[in-house]
This record gives C-alpha cells, sequence and structure tokens, in this order.
C-alpha cells in the first residue's frame, strides 16, 4: 500500500517514513502543497497524509486539488488544534484530522481505519464508453471494432486529462483544476494547452470529433466527461 506523506518539516517526513515503511508501507514524500498534488497524479497513493501549513500551495488547497479527481482518503496530521481549522480541513475534502505530537500507535490506527472504508480497487475502475474502454489500473485505452480490440495510443498527457475526466463522471472539471493537476499550479492560465489536447482527444476517442457525445467543453468553465446512458 502506498502512503503520500507531504509537509514541509523534514525531521516529521523523516520520521513518518521510517515508522511507515517498518510497517510495510510503500512511502512517498513530498515537501510542498505543488509538489504534493504532483505525486498524487504521478503516483496515484491509497492514502494521503498532508499538513496544513506547507509552502507553494496550503493543505486546505492540497485537498481540494485532490478532491478535483480524487477519493483518495485524506489523513491531516497538523500541529493546528483550533476547530475551525478541523472545520476547514474536514469541509474541502479530508476524512480525519490527527493533531500533532501524535502517538504512534494512535496514528497507524487511523491509517488502517480510513483504508479499511475503501473498497478494493474502487479508484481503478474499468471505463467504458461508446467503443472505448479505459484501464485506469493498466493505463490502457483499447477500441472494440467488431470482433477486433485495437489499442488507442496516447501520450502521457493524454492520458493525464483524460485520467482525471473519467474519474468525474458528468461533473464538471474547472480548466483551473486540470491544469494544475496536469500541468503544475504555475500554469493555470494557459487554457490553450488543454483545447489543444482535448482536441487531440476526441480525433482518437469521439466518433465525430468535431460532435463530440463524451469530452465536452463547458463555456468559460471548463470539461465534462458523459459516459454513455445506463
Amino acid at each position: 500500500m502506498k502512503i503520500l506523506i507531504a509537509d514541509d518539516d523534514q525531521q516529521i517526513l523523516r520520521a513518518l517514513r521510517i515508522l511507515l515503511t517498518a510497517r510495510g508501507y510503500e512511502v512517498i514524500v513530498a515537501s510542498t502543497g505543488a509538489e504534493a498534488l504532483s505525486r498524487a497524479v504521478e503516483q496515484h497513493p491509497d492514502l494521503v497524509m498532508l499538513d496544513l501549513g506547507m509552502p507553494e500551495l496550503n493543505g486546505i488547497e492540497v485537498i481540494e486539488g485532490l478532491r478535483g479527481w480524487s477519493a483518495v482518503p485524506i489523513l491531516v496530521v497538523s500541529g493546528r488544534t483550533d476547530s475551525a481549522d478541523k472545520v476547514d480541513a474536514l469541509d474541502a475534502g479530508a476524512d480525519d484530522y490527527v493533531t500533532k505530537p501524535f502517538a504512534a500507535d494512535e496514528l497507524l490506527a487511523r491509517i488502517r481505519a480510513l483504508t479499511r472504508r475503501q473498497p478494493a480497487a474502487a479508484d481503478q475502475p474499468l471505463v467504458t464508453f461508446g467503443d472505448i474502454t479505459v484501464d485506469l489500473a493498466a493505463h490502457l485505452v483499447t477500441r472494440l471494432t467488431g470482433d477486433d480490440i485495437a489499442t488507442v495510443r496516447l501520450t502521457p498527457t493524454e492520458w493525464n486529462i483524460l485520467e482525471v475526466l473519467v474519474r468525474n463522471p458528468r461533473r464538471l472539471v474547472t480548466r483551473q483544476t486540470l491544469l494544475t493537476e496536469v500541468w503544475g499550479p504555475q500554469y493555470t492560465n494557459d487554457t490553450g494547452y488543454l483545447r489543444l489536447y482535448l482536441a487531440q482527444l476526441r480525433k482518437k476517442l469521439e466518433p465525430v470529433p468535431s460532435r463530440p457525445r463524451h469530452l465536452l467543453t463547458e463555456p468559460g468553465m471548463g470539461y465534462r466527461f458523459v459516459p454513455d446512458p445506463d
């Protein structure tokens, strides 16, 4: 099981890495909020632990960024004890909150409780629309043509955009969310990237690219993935 730990305190990162590695967890670390989002997109952890006071993007912004495309359990581990901070974190989408300093046994129990709540492979489904199947676990896109199944080759960037969209069926994904998750927070104004890559995805995946049925543009806001009707 992979755990992403995001904290700008190197001593905390080192201590948590030792503690969790000794318990058999695979640990990924990040020391800024932007790095945490980038690692989450690249590594798809099974749990995210994060501090609220980080540079570049604070913990609340990281939670909101994650919740734009993922249901991964989020455990806040913070020195902030004010109830308002806890409420803000939980309202943003965190699943639990532990205050520093913490007991190792309590932290491990919280981790076990959060990961037990997750259905097996819930974050890595097969998504099918039209003649296309997206295998999120295998990072594979295929097209069914008659009795033949062919692989649809996507660039890494095309895959990252598609993955964010299909993990949020029928939900609006803002341009800012896509740009942050795929390229990083410094690219939130570069909407030309999205238009280019969405056009390429439609050419590869839509029956009629000029009249998209599944990868829709919401003018002035973002994009929406619409699967086939049930």
